[in-house]
């Protein structure tokens, strides 16, 4: 019995410390990659000049996912935390999204278990017969507000009119 404790405590330490599995922290990595993309074309290459990349494109984000992965690193001015530095330092030393989202995890695992909502398909469905949460809940996705609407006919006619421009292609679905 004492033999088979020791073993697990051995082995704890492994399975915490495992790799991402697919479709885990897919907040983390791609808003962490945009932040390395932004590191890259702004050519900000210490922790200093990154922090400043990060904050201002957590200032850009339109996602609510994105926005509270940057609540909690600490790349907003309400955040309760600072933990920029375990962001900026690694992309400094150019280490790729995975790993960085793999650290992240460790010290906060609720950064990975920010998922995206999937986009909402239009296509095929009467929008008419949609509840005016659900229009409501269209228009913010798409960053609109229906001011002036007091009916739903009202927020029907506007999804109508903006439903061209914001069409998910054929390969976001």
């Amino acid at each position: 019995m004492f033999a088979f404790t020791r073993l697990l405590l051995a082995i704890l330490p492994l399975i915490s410390s495992r790799a991402l599995r697919e479709g885990e922290c897919e907040v983390c990595l791609k808003t962490v990659q945009k932040f390395i993309d932004a590191s890259k074309a702004a050519g900000a290459k210490k922790p200093a000049q990154i922090e400043e990349v990060i904050k201002k494109a957590c200032l850009k984000f339109k996602d609510t996912k994105e926005k509270r992965l940057c609540y909690y690193i600490g790349g907003t001015d309400d955040a309760a935390t600072r933990t920029l530095g375990t962001v900026t330092k690694p992309i400094s030393h150019y280490m790729p999204a995975k790993k960085i989202c793999e650290k992240l995890k460790k010290k906060d695992p609720a950064i990975c278990e920010l998922r995206y909502e999937k986009p909402i398909d239009l296509t095929g469905r009467d929008i008419s017969k949609m509840r005016v949460k659900e229009l409501k809940n269209v228009l913010s996705k798409w960053g609109e507000k229906c001011n002036g609407c007091t009916e739903k006919r009202d927020y029907v006619k506007l999804v109508e009119k903006l439903w061209p421009e914001h069409a998910p292609k054929k390969d976001e679905l």
